[in-house]
Protein backbone atom coordinates (compact mmCIF):
# COMPACT_ATOMS: atom_id res chain seq x y z
CA UNK A 1 0.00 0.00 0.00
CA UNK A 2 2.86 2.37 1.03
CA UNK A 3 4.55 1.98 -2.31
CA UNK A 4 1.40 2.41 -3.97
CA UNK A 5 0.17 5.39 -2.57
CA UNK A 6 4.02 6.80 -3.40
CA UNK A 7 4.13 5.38 -7.18
CA UNK A 8 0.40 7.83 -7.53
CA UNK A 9 2.35 10.93 -5.72
CA UNK A 10 4.81 10.61 -8.22
CA UNK A 11 2.99 9.76 -11.52
CA UNK A 12 0.62 13.23 -10.23
CA UNK A 13 3.65 15.07 -10.34
CA UNK A 14 5.15 13.49 -13.79
CA UNK A 15 1.46 14.48 -14.65
CA UNK A 16 1.78 18.02 -13.59
CA UNK A 17 4.56 19.28 -14.26
CA UNK A 18 4.28 19.26 -18.77
CA UNK A 19 1.09 21.08 -18.20
CA UNK A 20 2.42 24.13 -15.91
CA UNK A 21 5.82 24.34 -18.12
CA UNK A 22 3.18 24.35 -21.43
CA UNK A 23 0.94 27.60 -19.52
CA UNK A 24 3.58 29.54 -18.30
CA UNK A 25 1.87 32.59 -16.16
CA UNK A 26 1.40 35.81 -18.31
CA UNK A 27 2.12 39.53 -17.23
CA UNK A 28 -1.00 40.10 -15.36
CA UNK A 29 -1.18 36.78 -13.20
CA UNK A 30 2.84 37.38 -12.48
CA UNK A 31 1.02 40.96 -11.12
CA UNK A 32 -1.56 39.98 -9.30
CA UNK A 33 1.50 37.42 -7.88
CA UNK A 34 3.35 39.83 -7.24
CA UNK A 35 1.01 42.35 -5.40
CA UNK A 36 -0.86 39.60 -3.08
CA UNK A 37 2.32 38.71 -1.66
CA UNK A 38 3.61 41.92 -0.81
CA UNK A 39 3.25 42.28 2.73
CA UNK A 40 1.30 45.50 3.63
CA UNK A 41 -1.16 46.12 6.75
CA UNK A 42 -2.58 49.30 7.13
CA UNK A 43 0.41 51.74 7.78
CA UNK A 44 2.76 49.55 7.10
CA UNK A 45 1.88 49.95 2.79
CA UNK A 46 5.87 50.91 1.87
CA UNK A 47 6.09 46.99 -0.01
CA UNK A 48 3.00 47.74 -2.05
CA UNK A 49 3.61 51.35 -2.55
CA UNK A 50 6.96 50.24 -4.10
CA UNK A 51 5.40 47.96 -6.68
CA UNK A 52 2.66 50.17 -7.34
CA UNK A 53 5.21 53.44 -8.00
CA UNK A 54 7.72 51.19 -10.23
CA UNK A 55 4.42 50.26 -12.45
CA UNK A 56 2.81 53.63 -12.46
CA UNK A 57 5.73 55.74 -13.00
CA UNK A 58 6.66 54.15 -16.86
CA UNK A 59 3.16 55.03 -17.60
CA UNK A 60 2.45 58.42 -16.20
CA UNK A 61 5.42 60.86 -17.58
CA UNK A 62 7.15 61.09 -13.95
CA UNK A 63 4.23 62.36 -12.42
CA UNK A 64 4.18 60.12 -9.00
CA UNK A 65 3.46 62.53 -5.70
CA UNK A 66 2.85 61.49 -2.36
CA UNK A 67 0.53 63.29 0.02
CA UNK A 68 0.99 63.20 3.43
CA UNK A 69 0.09 59.52 4.85
CA UNK A 70 2.11 58.21 2.25
CA UNK A 71 -0.86 57.60 -0.51
CA UNK A 72 0.68 57.41 -3.97
CA UNK A 73 -1.24 59.70 -6.37
CA UNK A 74 -0.21 59.91 -10.23
CA UNK A 75 -1.53 61.26 -13.21
CA UNK A 76 -2.34 60.92 -16.86
CA UNK A 77 -4.03 63.62 -18.97
CA UNK A 78 -3.34 67.34 -18.70
CA UNK A 79 -7.29 68.50 -19.24
CA UNK A 80 -10.50 67.48 -18.86
CA UNK A 81 -12.43 66.62 -16.19
CA UNK A 82 -10.43 65.55 -13.04
CA UNK A 83 -11.65 61.86 -12.56
CA UNK A 84 -9.71 60.04 -9.56
CA UNK A 85 -9.89 56.50 -9.87
CA UNK A 86 -9.09 54.66 -6.33
CA UNK A 87 -7.88 51.43 -4.81
CA UNK A 88 -5.96 51.07 -1.22
CA UNK A 89 -2.74 49.48 -1.13
CA UNK A 90 -3.14 48.45 2.47
CA UNK A 91 -4.17 44.84 3.84
CA UNK A 92 -5.90 43.20 7.06
CA UNK A 93 -3.13 42.36 9.74
CA UNK A 94 -1.90 43.38 12.87
CA UNK A 95 0.54 44.44 14.87
CA UNK A 96 2.42 42.84 17.68
CA UNK A 97 0.91 44.01 20.99
CA UNK A 98 2.98 42.65 24.09
CA UNK A 99 5.85 40.20 24.39
CA UNK A 100 5.27 37.12 27.06
CA UNK A 101 8.05 36.09 29.44
CA UNK A 102 7.61 32.64 27.70
CA UNK A 103 7.72 33.91 23.94
CA UNK A 104 4.19 34.40 23.13
CA UNK A 105 3.02 37.31 21.83
CA UNK A 106 -0.04 39.19 21.89
CA UNK A 107 -1.69 40.51 19.08
CA UNK A 108 -3.51 44.10 17.92
CA UNK A 109 -5.10 43.13 14.81
CA UNK A 110 -5.69 45.81 12.03
CA UNK A 111 -8.99 45.81 10.40
CA UNK A 112 -12.36 44.39 10.38
CA UNK A 113 -11.01 40.37 11.39
CA UNK A 114 -13.71 37.93 12.56
CA UNK A 115 -12.42 36.24 15.35
CA UNK A 116 -12.62 32.87 13.55
CA UNK A 117 -10.60 33.86 11.28
CA UNK A 118 -7.66 33.89 13.61
CA UNK A 119 -6.35 30.69 15.50
CA UNK A 120 -4.40 28.04 13.95
CA UNK A 121 -2.92 29.73 10.80
CA UNK A 122 0.44 31.57 9.50
CA UNK A 123 1.59 34.76 9.69
CA UNK A 124 5.01 36.61 8.59
CA UNK A 125 6.12 39.09 11.17
CA UNK A 126 8.00 42.09 9.52
CA UNK A 127 10.56 42.64 12.08
CA UNK A 128 14.06 44.62 12.22
CA UNK A 129 16.27 41.61 10.98
CA UNK A 130 13.46 40.43 8.15
CA UNK A 131 10.55 38.67 7.74
CA UNK A 132 9.81 35.84 10.56
CA UNK A 133 7.20 32.88 10.35
CA UNK A 134 4.78 32.34 12.66
CA UNK A 135 1.50 29.97 13.62
CA UNK A 136 -1.26 31.24 16.05
CA UNK A 137 -2.27 28.93 18.73
CA UNK A 138 -5.17 26.81 18.54
CA UNK A 139 -6.10 24.49 21.53
CA UNK A 140 -5.58 20.50 20.55
CA UNK A 141 -8.66 18.75 19.83
CA UNK A 142 -7.22 15.36 21.98
CA UNK A 143 -7.26 17.65 25.02
CA UNK A 144 -10.37 19.22 24.55
CA UNK A 145 -13.35 19.00 26.34
CA UNK A 146 -16.96 18.90 24.94
CA UNK A 147 -17.38 22.65 25.71
CA UNK A 148 -14.05 24.04 24.54
CA UNK A 149 -14.98 22.17 20.74
CA UNK A 150 -17.74 24.01 20.01
CA UNK A 151 -16.46 27.67 21.41
CA UNK A 152 -15.44 30.48 19.14
CA UNK A 153 -11.87 31.38 20.66
CA UNK A 154 -12.00 35.08 21.56
CA UNK A 155 -9.12 37.28 19.90
CA UNK A 156 -7.75 38.41 23.33
CA UNK A 157 -7.18 34.35 24.03
CA UNK A 158 -5.38 33.99 20.74
CA UNK A 159 -1.16 34.53 20.38
CA UNK A 160 1.27 34.43 17.81
CA UNK A 161 4.07 31.52 18.06
CA UNK A 162 7.42 32.21 17.41
CA UNK A 163 9.00 29.19 18.22
CA UNK A 164 10.50 31.04 20.81
CA UNK A 165 11.11 29.97 24.60
CA UNK A 166 11.40 33.13 25.89
CA UNK A 167 11.16 36.96 25.54
CA UNK A 168 15.22 36.94 24.70
CA UNK A 169 14.77 34.80 22.01
CA UNK A 170 12.03 37.03 20.65
CA UNK A 171 13.89 39.93 20.92
CA UNK A 172 17.06 37.93 18.92
CA UNK A 173 14.77 37.41 15.91
CA UNK A 174 14.12 41.27 15.62
CA UNK A 175 10.24 41.21 16.94
CA UNK A 176 9.63 44.41 19.10
CA UNK A 177 6.02 45.41 19.86
CA UNK A 178 4.36 47.62 17.04
CA UNK A 179 5.89 45.40 14.62
CA UNK A 180 3.23 44.41 11.91
CA UNK A 181 2.56 41.00 10.48
CA UNK A 182 0.05 39.67 7.94
CA UNK A 183 -0.89 36.54 6.66
CA UNK A 184 0.80 33.95 5.12
CA UNK A 185 -0.90 32.69 2.21
CA UNK A 186 1.05 31.71 -1.02
CA UNK A 187 -0.58 32.69 -4.68
CA UNK A 188 -1.83 29.81 -6.53
CA UNK A 189 -3.49 28.78 -9.50
CA UNK A 190 -7.24 27.11 -9.08
CA UNK A 191 -9.17 24.72 -11.96
CA UNK A 192 -11.22 27.75 -14.02
CA UNK A 193 -8.86 30.27 -14.00
CA UNK A 194 -9.91 31.21 -10.48
CA UNK A 195 -6.78 32.25 -7.84
CA UNK A 196 -6.54 32.59 -4.25
CA UNK A 197 -4.16 34.30 -2.21
CA UNK A 198 -4.32 37.03 0.70
CA UNK A 199 -5.18 40.75 0.14
CA UNK A 200 -7.49 40.53 -2.92
CA UNK A 201 -9.18 43.39 -0.94
CA UNK A 202 -7.76 45.19 -2.22
CA UNK A 203 -3.97 44.19 -4.44
CA UNK A 204 -7.33 43.08 -7.21
CA UNK A 205 -8.32 47.36 -7.48
CA UNK A 206 -4.56 47.97 -7.69
CA UNK A 207 -3.90 45.45 -10.41
CA UNK A 208 -7.21 46.75 -12.66
CA UNK A 209 -5.64 50.08 -11.56
CA UNK A 210 -2.35 49.47 -13.55
CA UNK A 211 -3.72 47.69 -16.18
CA UNK A 212 -6.14 50.69 -16.88
CA UNK A 213 -2.64 52.49 -16.94
CA UNK A 214 -0.95 50.87 -19.40
CA UNK A 215 -3.67 50.43 -21.78
CA UNK A 216 -4.24 54.45 -21.85
CA UNK A 217 -1.31 54.81 -21.86
CA UNK A 218 -1.06 54.28 -25.72
CA UNK A 219 -5.01 55.10 -26.06
CA UNK A 220 -6.84 58.82 -26.23
CA UNK A 221 -9.22 60.20 -23.51
CA UNK A 222 -10.77 63.32 -22.79
CA UNK A 223 -9.60 62.99 -19.14
CA UNK A 224 -7.31 63.87 -16.52
CA UNK A 225 -7.15 60.73 -14.62
CA UNK A 226 -5.88 60.62 -11.26
CA UNK A 227 -4.89 57.32 -10.20
CA UNK A 228 -4.48 56.96 -6.32
CA UNK A 229 -3.21 53.85 -4.44
CA UNK A 230 -4.45 54.94 -0.74
CA UNK A 231 -2.99 53.94 2.59
CA UNK A 232 -4.58 52.90 5.77
CA UNK A 233 -8.73 52.46 4.08
CA UNK A 234 -8.83 49.42 6.15
CA UNK A 235 -9.12 51.37 9.88
CA UNK A 236 -11.24 54.45 8.58
CA UNK A 237 -10.55 54.84 4.84
CA UNK A 238 -7.76 57.97 5.84
CA UNK A 239 -5.65 57.85 2.73
CA UNK A 240 -8.50 58.52 0.34
CA UNK A 241 -9.74 61.78 2.48
CA UNK A 242 -6.28 62.88 2.15
CA UNK A 243 -5.59 62.34 -2.06
CA UNK A 244 -8.89 63.44 -2.45
CA UNK A 245 -8.10 66.87 -0.99
CA UNK A 246 -4.57 66.69 -3.04
CA UNK A 247 -6.86 65.88 -6.22
CA UNK A 248 -9.80 67.42 -6.24
CA UNK A 249 -11.92 65.66 -8.05
CA UNK A 250 -14.79 66.47 -10.34
CA UNK A 251 -15.50 62.19 -10.55
CA UNK A 252 -14.49 59.66 -8.24
CA UNK A 253 -14.16 55.57 -8.63
CA UNK A 254 -13.47 53.52 -6.11
CA UNK A 255 -12.35 49.91 -7.49
CA UNK A 256 -12.87 47.35 -5.10
CA UNK A 257 -13.09 43.92 -3.97
CA UNK A 258 -16.88 42.90 -3.63
CA UNK A 259 -18.63 40.11 -2.18
CA UNK A 260 -20.09 36.93 -3.39
CA UNK A 261 -23.47 34.74 -3.05
CA UNK A 262 -22.46 31.44 -4.83
CA UNK A 263 -20.66 29.47 -1.75
CA UNK A 264 -22.92 27.44 0.75
CA UNK A 265 -24.75 29.24 3.41
CA UNK A 266 -24.94 32.72 1.94
CA UNK A 267 -28.29 34.19 1.45
CA UNK A 268 -29.00 35.92 -1.76
CA UNK A 269 -30.10 38.83 0.60
CA UNK A 270 -27.31 39.22 1.79
CA UNK A 271 -25.19 39.29 -1.51
CA UNK A 272 -25.87 38.55 -5.08
CA UNK A 273 -22.56 38.77 -6.65
CA UNK A 274 -21.33 35.68 -8.22
CA UNK A 275 -17.30 34.55 -9.67
CA UNK A 276 -17.76 35.35 -13.45
CA UNK A 277 -20.68 37.40 -13.43
CA UNK A 278 -18.13 40.30 -14.70
CA UNK A 279 -17.48 43.47 -12.46
CA UNK A 280 -19.91 44.36 -9.92
CA UNK A 281 -21.79 48.08 -9.11
CA UNK A 282 -22.45 49.12 -5.83
CA UNK A 283 -25.85 50.61 -5.05
CA UNK A 284 -25.68 51.29 -1.55
CA UNK A 285 -23.36 50.52 1.51
CA UNK A 286 -23.55 51.62 5.08
CA UNK A 287 -20.61 54.20 4.14
CA UNK A 288 -21.31 55.65 0.59
CA UNK A 289 -25.03 56.25 -1.47
CA UNK A 290 -23.53 56.68 -4.58
CA UNK A 291 -24.87 59.40 -7.52
CA UNK A 292 -27.53 57.91 -8.92
CA UNK A 293 -26.41 60.21 -12.77
CA UNK A 294 -23.29 58.22 -12.14
CA UNK A 295 -25.15 55.00 -11.65
CA UNK A 296 -26.70 54.85 -15.02
CA UNK A 297 -24.26 56.34 -17.00
CA UNK A 298 -21.91 53.58 -16.23
CA UNK A 299 -24.73 51.01 -17.01
CA UNK A 300 -25.01 52.67 -20.11
CA UNK A 301 -21.55 52.54 -21.19
CA UNK A 302 -21.70 48.41 -19.77
CA UNK A 303 -24.90 47.86 -22.09
CA UNK A 304 -22.92 49.35 -25.40
CA UNK A 305 -19.42 47.43 -24.37
CA UNK A 306 -21.44 44.36 -24.01
CA UNK A 307 -20.30 44.23 -20.61
CA UNK A 308 -21.75 42.51 -17.72
CA UNK A 309 -22.50 44.33 -14.90
CA UNK A 310 -23.76 43.36 -11.64
CA UNK A 311 -25.35 45.48 -9.11
CA UNK A 312 -25.46 45.09 -5.43
CA UNK A 313 -26.59 46.37 -1.97
CA UNK A 314 -24.35 45.24 0.75
CA UNK A 315 -24.31 45.52 4.93
CA UNK A 316 -21.28 45.79 6.67
CA UNK A 317 -18.78 47.42 3.75
CA UNK A 318 -17.26 50.32 3.83
CA UNK A 319 -14.98 51.49 1.45
CA UNK A 320 -13.17 54.84 0.01
CA UNK A 321 -15.85 56.10 -2.04
CA UNK A 322 -17.23 57.29 0.97
CA UNK A 323 -14.65 60.17 1.51
CA UNK A 324 -14.25 61.12 -1.78
CA UNK A 325 -17.64 61.54 -2.01
CA UNK A 326 -17.41 64.20 0.61
CA UNK A 327 -14.58 65.63 -0.25
CA UNK A 328 -13.99 69.08 -3.08
CA UNK A 329 -17.97 70.06 -1.88
CA UNK A 330 -19.14 67.01 -2.93
CA UNK A 331 -18.20 64.52 -5.88
CA UNK A 332 -20.13 62.21 -7.85
CA UNK A 333 -18.64 58.71 -7.06
CA UNK A 334 -19.35 54.96 -7.44
CA UNK A 335 -17.56 51.88 -5.90
CA UNK A 336 -16.95 48.98 -8.28
CA UNK A 337 -15.63 45.63 -7.48
CA UNK A 338 -14.42 42.63 -8.70
CA UNK A 339 -16.07 39.88 -6.82
CA UNK A 340 -14.42 37.67 -4.62
CA UNK A 341 -14.79 35.28 -2.09
CA UNK A 342 -13.77 34.98 1.47
CA UNK A 343 -11.99 38.63 2.14
CA UNK A 344 -10.80 39.16 5.62
CA UNK A 345 -9.53 36.07 5.41
CA UNK A 346 -6.01 34.31 4.35
CA UNK A 347 -7.16 32.26 1.28
CA UNK A 348 -9.74 34.79 -1.12
CA UNK A 349 -10.39 33.18 -4.55
CA UNK A 350 -11.35 35.57 -7.47
CA UNK A 351 -11.95 34.78 -11.21
CA UNK A 352 -9.37 35.93 -14.12
CA UNK A 353 -12.49 37.03 -16.37
CA UNK A 354 -13.74 39.38 -13.64
CA UNK A 355 -10.52 41.37 -13.89
CA UNK A 356 -10.20 41.47 -17.31
CA UNK A 357 -13.71 42.99 -17.56
CA UNK A 358 -13.42 45.72 -15.43
CA UNK A 359 -10.52 46.80 -16.91
CA UNK A 360 -12.63 46.86 -19.88
CA UNK A 361 -15.19 48.65 -18.41
CA UNK A 362 -13.05 51.14 -16.57
CA UNK A 363 -11.57 51.85 -19.73
CA UNK A 364 -14.15 52.62 -21.96
CA UNK A 365 -15.94 54.84 -19.11
CA UNK A 366 -12.89 56.71 -18.94
CA UNK A 367 -12.82 57.01 -22.82
CA UNK A 368 -16.70 58.09 -23.05
CA UNK A 369 -16.74 60.38 -20.35
CA UNK A 370 -15.98 64.29 -21.17
CA UNK A 371 -16.45 67.51 -20.02
CA UNK A 372 -20.31 67.63 -20.61
CA UNK A 373 -21.02 64.11 -19.74
CA UNK A 374 -19.28 65.21 -16.46
CA UNK A 375 -21.39 68.30 -16.47
CA UNK A 376 -24.51 66.82 -16.86
CA UNK A 377 -23.55 63.99 -14.09
CA UNK A 378 -22.52 66.83 -11.90
CA UNK A 379 -25.97 69.04 -12.55
CA UNK A 380 -28.55 69.19 -9.19
CA UNK A 381 -30.31 71.82 -11.30
CA UNK A 382 -32.12 69.18 -13.47
CA UNK A 383 -33.03 65.76 -12.90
Amino acid sequence: MRYSCFSWLAAAALAVAPLAAQTPPDAVTQLLRQLTQAPGPSGFEEPVAKIMAAELGPLTAGTLQYDGLGSLIARQGNSGPRIMLDAHMDELGGMVRRIRPDGFLSMQMLGGWLDQALPGQRWTIIGSHGPVQAVTIIPDVHIAGAAERGRMIPRDEIFLDVGARSAADVAALGIAPGDPFVPWSPFEVLANQRYVGKAWDDRIGCAVMIEIARRLAQAPHPNQIFYAATVQEEIGERGAATAAEVIKPDIGIALEAGITSDVPGVSPEAVQERLGGGPGLFLWDPSELPNRKLVAWIEGVARQAGIPLQTDLVGGYGDDSSVIQKSNGGVPTVNLVIPTRYTHAHNGMIQRSDFDRTVDLVVAILQHLDHASAAQIRDFSRP
